[in-house]
């Protein structure tokens, strides 16, 4: 399995957030939860994890 990617400039945002997480799946959505909800104001639920999961893209490697 490849490493993912959470990119938050792919999500609307008021505040402009720039962050990228990559990494295992695993690791990337628990990154990014607690990023959603300790700079975005989410919560940490089920729901927030399920969206999270289905919207990583694949990393490309790079050369």
């Amino acid at each position: 399995m490849g490493r993912k990617i959470a990119d938050c400039q792919d999500f609307p945002s008021e505040s402009g957030c720039t962050l990228t997480i990559s990494g295992e799946e695993d690791e990337v959505v628990n990154a990014a939860t607690q990023h959603a909800v300790s700079v975005h104001g989410h919560e940490d639920a089920a729901e927030v994890r399920d969206w999270l999961r289905e919207n990583l893209k694949d990393e490309v490697a790079s050369i």
